[in-house]
């Protein structure tokens, strides 16, 4: 999996698979404990991975610190703590666990690989729409891998994008030129919940529930 377009100065790509012999491992683990079937699953979509969840693991919200405390992949020390994750499992838990969950989604993202961008000596996260530049460099790279994902046993009537405005309207706009999908849910995305609305996070978990068919 690899990016062959141009990107912008001082933008980055985030690839763990390149980057770590351990994240084939534990994804490699991953894959085959929940997804070693021929089951229609629909599509769970985020934004493209973070430094601090896939972009250490290599599974779409999935940190450090939940990969090895539910399943038992990586060690205990040095664990990293991503909040997309904590909300992601936490909604899980409420769905009726990961065995269920995974069993009907496959969980992803609109841009497989994340990005990175430094500033005074650091490396922030910075999404495939934060620039008009990066987003024209990597669709078709982004029509690529969603090509190649739909060749798997997926449910096309409706797919679920976590966030409501950019990651959305993007995803709107390509499913209206390939018509990939019937249609599409959009959820509030994990990062908003828990930056700025965790005190509702029951009710965000609730919906999500709703939307998925849970409740």
């Amino acid at each position: 999996m690899h990016i062959d377009s141009r990107l912008p100065k001082g933008i980055s790509v985030l690839n763990p698979y390149r980057n770590s012999s351990d994240v084939l491992t534990w994804s490699d683990a991953f894959y085959e404990r929940f997804y070693s079937d021929t089951k229609k699953r629909r599509m769970i979509l985020g934004i493209n991975p973070g430094r601090l969840g896939a972009g250490q693991t290599g599974i779409p919200f999935t940190d450090t610190k939940r990969l090895y405390e539910r399943f038992g992949l990586g060690s205990s020390e040095n664990q990293v703590h991503e909040t997309s994750s904590a909300y992601i499992y936490r909604m899980i838990d409420a769905f009726g666990g990961a065995e269920l969950f995974y069993s009907r989604f496959l969980v992803s993202s609109i841009c497989p690989l994340g990005f990175v961008a430094q500033n005074n000596g650091k490396y922030l996260n910075y999404n495939y729409y934060d620039s008009e530049q990066l987003q024209k460099a990597v669709t078709p790279f982004i029509v690529r891998c969603m090509e190649e994902q739909l060749l798997w046993p997926i449910e096309r009537d409706v797919v679920y994008c976590l966030g409501t405005g950019k990651n959305l309207k993007f995803l709107t706009k390509l499913n209206s030129t390939y018509g990939w999908f019937g249609r599409i849910v959009s959820l509030e995305h994990p990062r908003y919940i828990m930056q700025y609305k965790l005190g509702q996070i029951d009710a965000y978990i609730a919906k999500y529930l709703i939307e998925f068919g849970t409740s």
